[in-house]
């Protein structure tokens, strides 16, 4: 069958192909297309067969608001969870949602953005791995725009993330009150505002008991690579450190991988502490203490706070710090 084209279309409605293509396209209301010229459109591209797809679209009594969720990386079992979690929760407010993965570059995460503004997309949940807010802060003019887990700190952007700096705190916190004082830190990157965070609280922790203790941070990546490469540098030091404190998961199962090559065992040998949460955590043996963020809920805080921008047409001025907990289980030693 010959596919029809716009200029049949146009010819058929006397219309032009500019308008045409706007009602298509849902920018009818931008454009101040009367409801009598809308109807024309879609009565003839319904009739020649042209764009079915958008003609269902644009037929449905209530259309589907669109949103894009663009996540760092999709390997990483921490934004795996968070795209699951807010994608449940979008469907409960009957959203489509658009998925994209930028494998933690920023060309991508630009082309990705790009994309979303070409679809049209009713609102964004971004956890960014670029360096410059100008783009996001630009698009948030005329598309509600929400940064989860990472964000940017001197921006009008609104954001939910954890207290980075509360679930690090507490963390070291229990390394010091369990007697360690040969503490190493394996981070991701500097830039990060969640590692930058992260740090902050254990550096604070440690300023506040007061009592002496060796704290080295070592690595640039929130990677099962830099979690292996920095754990088998820091477990080659002397003396070795008494415990490793990952600042992710993934940084944790690298680092779990040369504590094993090293033959240590854990805890009798090394302590270990994880930043982030997953249930294979509690399959290890032992099973890893760990600082677990509230990935549900700042799902549906991210959502919830995309659907009052739309619903009430305004830009989102909102920032949302979480309380993470700590599980504690098999992977610390008491010393003294």
């Amino acid at each position: 069958m010959k596919k029809t084209t716009l200029n049949e279309v146009s010819a058929h409605t006397q219309l032009s192909k500019t308008t045409i293509s706007r009602v298509l396209n849902g920018k009818s209301r931008e454009f101040r297309i009367n409801r009598h010229t809308q109807e024309r459109v879609i009565a003839a591209a319904q009739e020649l067969n042209y764009k079915p797809q958008l003609v269902a679209q644009l037929l449905h009594k209530k259309p589907m608001s669109t949103i894009g969720i663009v996540m760092p990386n999709l390997s990483n079992p921490f934004f795996a969870s968070l795209a699951s979690a807010i994608s449940v929760e979008a469907k409960k407010h009957d959203l489509f949602v658009m998925l994209f993965d930028t494998q933690e570059d920023p060309v991508q995460e630009d082309s990705a953005l790009s994309k979303m503004q070409e679809f049209r997309v009713d609102g964004i949940i971004i956890a960014p791995c670029g360096r410059d807010s100008r783009k996001l802060e630009k698009i948030n003019r005329t598309i509600p725009v929400v940064q989860v887990d990472r964000y940017f700190e001197n921006s009008e952007l609104s954001y939910v993330s954890t207290n980075n700096y509360r679930g690090a705190y507490e963390a070291m916190r229990l390394l010091l009150t369990s007697g360690h004082r040969n503490v190493v830190c394996i981070q991701g990157p500097t830039f990060s505002v969640t590692n930058r965070e992260r740090i902050r609280g254990c550096r604070q922790a440690i300023e506040e008991f007061g009592q002496e203790c060796s704290l080295q941070v070592l690595g640039n990546d929130f990677t099962i690579q830099n979690g292996y490469i920095e754990g088998q540098m820091a477990l080659s030091r002397k003396p070795r450190p008494t415990a490793i404190f990952a600042m992710s998961n993934t940084i944790m199962l690298g680092t779990l991988r040369a504590i094993k090559e090293h033959h240590l065992a854990i805890p009798d040998d090394i302590s270990l502490l994880s930043f982030d949460d997953n249930i294979f955590i509690d399959y290890l043996n032992p099973p890893i203490t760990r600082v677990a963020q509230p990935v549900s809920s700042m799902g549906i805080a991210a959502i919830k706070m995309v659907v009052n921008s739309i619903q009430n047409s305004g830009e989102l001025h909102s920032n949302m710090l979480l309380t993470p907990t700590i599980i504690n289980r098999d992977s610390i030693r008491i010393i003294g």
